[in-house]
């Protein structure tokens, strides 16, 4: 069997026009003899949908009922789609997380892959039929439905690719393919054709929304090439894979954008080992991920900590904190406020310098003041107002020359 995964997003199934539209693109890879799984999200909206009834009805639910209710989407949309395949002639089989063997382990609403077993997906797939998987969710040990978070469907389908050892995975999107910015703040971004695991990662854990940066982590490390490409085009999309052949001179190849972010501080923190410690142990007990952190210099053996953490994680991090510097831990919690953070991405900046000098150097010109700062191997970041992020993207956009 030639087996090819196809993931479809919430904008691609967003009604049942699109829908019709997916199960007619999978008709023509179907009819070209493949065997086809096809892996959707929720209909756009219906996740958000499902959230403001379950706030409406109780101010914190338990993650587990969470996880009950947001599964209903995703279910929702492969019945949808197996019926639209089958009334074009084509025969399909809805299975859910857990009847797809994809069983998980740790927090409910960001639980992790464990093992793939496919289910009976290949008996399926033998017997001439697509099979519809609903994304973004699994079973654990307690046969408790879980969720991998926002955007879990690419891990789905990213996952189901590598078990399967299918030909090849195809993430459709509202987009033609990954580009060197968002192209609606920075109009000139171009598509990139290929791009290499390390740099999509980093793109994607800097706000790009193209791809959840828990799918590419998993692809990197089972070596599972994708493509993202666009559910209403049939342009080529751009490939994500192990090595890309680039020019030496490419010193950055995008620029990412996160909105998303809130900037968490404590102060007044004892300045002594192990204060900071315990701080991020309290963080990383309640699931929730920290990204940039800033400890100022000590004075009078008090220190400032602040860090960053994804806004949908803020009101759980907000009561963490407290109930932590309630037992006697030292410090005040202050003021939580919202930045975006700007990134530039490139592996070019293992050999080259310069490319701080030249990011802050730009946004300096632009009256664009940074107020966190963070460097990887071949990413540099920075924390900016929220009402500068869109202009600070593209000015870092225009100082690299990534435009068409």
């Amino acid at each position: 069997m030639t087996i090819v995964v196809k993931k479809f997003g919430g904008t691609s199934v967003g009604d049942v026009d699109r829908i019709k539209r997916v199960a007619k693109r999978v008709k023509r890879s179907w009819s070209e003899g493949n065997s086809v799984v096809v892996v959707v999200s929720a209909r756009a909206g219906v996740t958000n949908s499902l959230l403001d009834r379950a706030y409406a009805i109780q101010k914190n639910p338990t993650d587990r009922e969470l996880d009950v209710l947001m599964t209903c989407g995703e279910q929702e949309t492969i019945a949808l789609t197996c019926m639209a395949l089958d009334a074009i002639g084509v025969p399909a089989v809805s299975r859910t997380g857990w009847q797809a063997g994809i069983l998980t382990e740790g927090l409910h609403s960001k639980s992790r892959i464990r093992e793939v077993s496919g289910g009976d997906i290949r008996k399926q797939l033998r017997a001439g039929k697509v099979v519809v998987v609903a994304g973004f969710q699994g079973i654990n040990d307690s046969g408790d439905l879980t969720t991998f978070g926002r955007g879990g469907s690419d891990l789905s389908a990213i996952a189901l690719a590598g078990a399967l050892r299918a030909k090849n995975c195809q993430i459709f999107t509202d987009v033609e393919g990954v580009f060197t910015a968002d192209p609606r703040i920075v109009p000139d971004a171009k598509k990139i054709d290929a791009i290499n695991y390390e740099e999509m990662l980093e793109l994607a854990s800097s706000g790009s929304k193209v791809m959840q940066t828990r799918a590419v982590e998993f692809a990197q490390k089972h070596n599972i090439p994708f493509e993202v490409r666009s559910t209403f085009s049939t342009k080529s999309g751009t490939a994500v894979k192990k090595k890309v052949k680039s020019l030496e001179d490419t010193l950055v190849s995008g620029v990412a954008i996160d909105k998303n972010q809130v900037r968490v501080s404590i102060v007044e923190l004892p300045d002594r080992p192990g204060a900071a410690a315990a701080v991020f142990k309290v963080m990383a007990s309640a699931g929730v991920v920290v990204d940039m952190i800033v400890q100022n210099v000590a004075r009078n053996s008090k220190a400032n900590l602040t860090f960053t953490v994804p806004s949908e994680d803020a009101f759980r991090a907000e009561k963490a904190l407290r109930e932590h510097l309630k037992e006697g831990a030292g410090g005040k919690l202050g003021k939580s406020t919202n930045i975006a953070k700007i990134s530039v991405v490139g592996v070019g900046m293992r050999s080259h310098s310069g490319v701080a000098s030249k990011f802050f150097e730009a946004l300096a010109n632009a009256g664009i003041n940074m107020l966190m700062i963070s460097t990887s191997e071949i990413k540099i970041s920075v924390a900016v107002n929220p009402e500068k992020g869109d202009d600070a993207t593209r000015v870092a956009h225009q100082a690299f020359g990534l435009g068409k």
